[in-house]
């Protein structure tokens, strides 16, 4: 009949609103022969109304739980004139999806070498409704130059995104996250050690995969009263689980230093004799893919000889003996410093100063 038909149209509406997701039916529909009838409007209002109105909508649709609910309505006349018919009311009660992403935050690569390296992931619920879910961090990804040892995995305790020993919570097997409500996002660490022996430029990838607590599977796979209040938990598309990678590059930096003299005696030669002066060269050179920090070359003024005041150099630029104008710093007593700074791997940084023998 009519009314039958609308209110078949309208649970196959539902169906497609939720996403094609398991409903649960907690009052049969009734259907009445009415000729002539005509169902109200209102149905369309009143099922907008329950449905979405007080409930905020996620990633994974209607929050898990919510009643749907829907009485439809006929008019219609007779021979006592208008009459009104009300259906039985029909309960909807939407079923937990179980949907999860987890993606790396890591800009790109993160530069190491021998020991600790703090690698940083973001665990997010997709599904409708509040799900933990259990971590595993595999670090033998397939074309990796070499194998991590993971440590531990860490949750952003204090949510600054840095791993903060002593702070940070630091999960224990089965590595399980706390419960995230849908849309909630948690970031996650993985501290692992890189192997003594790599070498320069070397990369390695570590996996981290996130399972939701109640279960994995085919989308559409249901665990039954296993959702919310009781109804049914659904695998949605990604399985109920998901990974990402995070990434690692070997940055070994070493510095390497040369020196040597000039000597130009008061004739014009070179013979080191009383009034010669020697110039000293010392040049740093910085090898890998990586850089070094707080570099400082220094040097002592030989015994024999005094410091020439103000001859300090650093790639062919003058600076001063004073501590705090520039790079350099000078003295008979103290000998000679120049801060280099942060210097990246493939540069190479000169040094003069010149002393005259006693």
């Amino acid at each position: 009949m009519v009314l039958e038909k609308t209110v078949q149209a309208f649970l196959e509406d539902s169906r497609n609103i939720m996403n094609k997701s398991a409903i649960s039916y907690l009052c049969g529909a009734r259907s009445s022969a009415i000729t002539g009838a005509r169902v109200a409007s209102p149905i369309v209002a009143a099922f907008a109304l329950a449905s979405f109105g007080a409930q905020a909508a996620h990633a994974g649709g209607v929050n898990a739980g919510t009643l749907i609910e829907n009485t439809a309505t006929a008019t219609y006349e007779d021979g006592d004139g208008p009459q009104t018919v009300d259906s039985n009311t029909v309960v909807v009660r939407v079923d937990e999806l179980l949907d999860v992403t987890v993606t790396s935050l890591d800009s790109g690569p993160i530069g190491t070498a021998p020991g600790e390296a703090i690698l940083t992931y973001e665990v997010t619920n997709q599904g409708n409704g509040p799900e933990a879910y259990e971590l595993t961090a595999n670090p033998v990804v397939g074309g990796n130059d070499f194998d991590t040892t993971v440590v531990n995995i860490a949750v952003d305790t204090n949510g600054n995104g840095t791993y903060d020993p002593g702070v940070d919570e630091i999960l224990t097997a089965p590595e399980t996250t706390q419960v995230l409500e849908a849309d909630e996002a948690l970031t996650v660490f993985v501290i692992v050690t890189v192997p003594d022996g790599v070498t320069d430029g070397q990369a390695s990838d570590v996996e981290l995969t996130a399972e939701a607590v109640t279960g994995t599977g085919a989308p559409g796979t249901v665990f039954a009263g296993q959702g919310v209040d009781g109804g049914d938990a659904i695998v949605g598309t990604t399985g109920a689980e998901d990974s990402a990678v995070g990434s690692l590059i070997v940055g070994i930096t070493t510095v390497d230093l040369t020196k040597s003299v000039v000597v130009v005696d008061p004739f014009g030669g070179d013979n080191a004799v009383p009034g010669s002066v020697a110039t000293f060269t010392i040049v740093a050179t910085v090898s890998g893919s990586g850089s070094v920090d707080d570099l400082v070359v220094t040097d002592a003024i030989p015994d024999g000889t005094t410091y020439s005041a103000e001859t300090i150099t650093l790639d062919d630029g003058d600076l001063t003996d004073a501590s705090g104008d520039d790079a350099g710093e000078g003295s008979d007593a103290d000998g000679i410093a120049v801060d280099l700074g942060t210097v990246a791997g493939g540069t190479v940084h000169t040094v003069t100063f010149d002393v005259t023998i006693d």
